[in-house]
């Protein structure tokens, strides 16, 4: 495994990953890039592992990176940050998806991380989702997935250590016409080969009362820098015979923001409610490839209509349905974002700032697929997110200047994805993804249409037409500056509020609705 880099200043990594309802992020101005805190370790392990195909038990390469602390205090959650796990599968496993008639895979990753502290142990699950991938025609298949993970908190003093375990990657395959092969999904189960090194650590982060020292300075005990405390226990004692000893792994569910900041989220006479009617904030980020920065959607509202699940193909281990919702930005009666300002430097020093709003051109279908395996009852839900957006630019200033871009600035066509189904999806539209995971009587992991979560994507940003006011022509300026493919997107979705059957939250339920039926969640923008 490679070493830690401590990173006192260092520019965040722009990824993919991991909205909510709808994929729509301004694509166009950008925010330029923040630096990390000081204090923070940013890993990047490579990790040998032994992956179970229909062919046999292969080799494969695994790379985990991630942004940890250096050091907390007891009691302080730790987040781990710009997680990506990263599979390479060898040619063996190419041939074996080649053989069910697979022309490309989309995976979903499943990483069990060992999170330990003096005798005590716990275990995080890090999930994580990827865009589709065509099957290369010769050598290894790499996926590289995204998402977020739960927050652990050690409880008292003491090296808290994360280590990789067992990773399962769920694979959905297509053929090359777009349709789903047969079976059209395959999970490869992995697990650490037996020279993995250093037992997969991945990080070590310090954690005590006095967190003034250095990182990598010795503490108080025998130990050498950044290695697990000594202690009279083994690290792989179970959970259950640790009780309140064990770090603390946290759901990880959307944030609920203390305050109203966002728009209204009503529906009203124009827009009445029906028995199936939710609504809910979804808010995101967005880079431009071009601009190597990062854009911010504030929360906008999504007025949804839930469909009704109906039988889905098959399976002699599954009972699957399928639901087809579909869903309207609501801004003062009409299908767009509010208007929303961005600022990037052009040229690496001019400022410019742009106003602009995401409209649609077309309904949002919410795709939700939803497989319950018979023997454990555990669901999971597959959903994709199709939206028709065009991207419009309202005001555009350069350097304190206001440039005139005249009222019907745009771009030509709706942004785009690279579509999973183009037989049953035609047209121009973006496309999230994200899969959610429940265990009977067990919170929701993951996205879910009902709970939110993170979706993600990537798209195209189409040229720009209509630019300009006076004689001046303006599209090639702004189609040079931000068109163009690449542009990874990573919305988040709150709670819904179920306007027919509303939750105002007791002592066992948190509340979903205020108390005039608007989603009580308000998601925060995670990078």
């Amino acid at each position: 495994m490679r070493g830690h880099r401590a990173a006192a200043s260092r520019p965040p990594r722009i990824r993919a990953r991991s909205a909510a309802i709808a994929a729509f992020v301004v694509l166009a101005a950008m925010v330029p890039a923040v630096a990390s805190a000081a204090g923070t370790q940013e890993v990047d392990a490579e990790l040998p592992y032994v992956c179970t195909l229909p062919s046999g038990r292969q080799p494969a390469e695994v790379r985990v990176s991630a942004a940890f602390p250096d050091r907390v205090k007891a009691g302080e959650a730790i987040s781990p940050t710009d997680v990506t796990t990263t599979v390479e599968l060898p040619a063996e496993a190419v041939a074996d998806l080649t053989a069910l008639k697979a022309a490309t895979a989309q995976a979903a990753t499943r990483l069990t991380v060992g999170v330990a502290q003096n005798e005590s142990a716990a275990e995080a699950t890090w999930r994580g989702t990827a865009e589709p991938v065509a099957l290369p025609g010769s050598g290894p298949l790499t996926l590289t997935a995204t998402g977020d993970v739960p927050s652990v908190t050690g409880r008292s003093d003491g090296d808290l250590t994360f280590s990789a375990g067992n990773l399962a990657v769920d694979l959905a395959l297509g053929t090359a016409d777009g349709a789903a092969t047969d079976p059209g999904s395959l999970t490869v189960d992995c697990s650490p080969a037996e020279d993995a090194p250093e037992k997969g650590l991945l990080a070590t982060v310090q954690v005590g009362t006095d967190t003034a020292e250095p990182s990598g300075s010795p503490s108080s005990s025998d130990s050498s820098p950044g290695a697990p405390a000594p202690s009279s226990g083994t690290p792989d004692e179970p959970e259950d015979r640790q009780g309140d000893r064990a770090p603390k792994v946290a759901e990880n569910p959307p944030g609920a923001a203390a305050d109203r900041d966002a728009p209204p989220c009503l529906y009203d006479d124009e827009h009445p409610a029906t028995p199936s009617s939710l609504n809910a904030y979804v808010t995101g980020y967005t880079n431009v490839k071009k601009l190597n920065a990062a854009s911010l959607l504030p929360p906008s509202c999504m007025l949804i209509e839930q469909g009704n699940p109906v039988d889905g193909p098959p399976d002699p281990d599954y009972l699957i349905f399928d639901t087809v919702s579909q869903g309207d930005f609501h801004d003062e009666g009409r299908k767009r974002t509010p208007p929303f300002e961005s600022t990037f430097l052009a040229f690496g020093f001019t400022p410019v700032t742009a106003t602009m709003v995401l409209e649609q051109t077309g309904p949002v279908t919410i795709h939700s697929r939803i497989k319950m395996r018979w023997s454990d009852f555990r669901t999971i839900t597959d959903t994709y997110v199709r939206a028709p957006l065009t991207l419009r630019v309202t005001d555009l200033e350069v350097n304190g200047t206001p440039l005139d871009v005249g009222p019907g600035c745009r771009t030509e066509k709706s942004l785009t994805s690279l579509e999973p189904d183009p037989a049953n999806h035609p047209g121009d539209h973006l496309v999230l993804y994200g899969r959610g995971e429940q265990d009977l009587g067990m919170p929701a992991t993951g996205y879910l249409l009902l709970s939110g979560g993170v979706l993600s994507g990537e798209a195209t940003v189409p040229a720009f037409t209509g630019c300009g006011a006076g004689g001046e022509n303006l599209d090639r300026l702004l189609t040079a500056s931000v068109s163009g493919p690449g542009n990874q997107i990573k919305q988040v979705q709150g709670q819904t509020c179920s306007i027919a059957n509303p939750v105002f939250g007791d002592e066992f339920n948190a509340p979903q609705c205020t108390s005039d039926l608007q989603p009580h969640v308000i998601p925060v923008p995670e990078r």
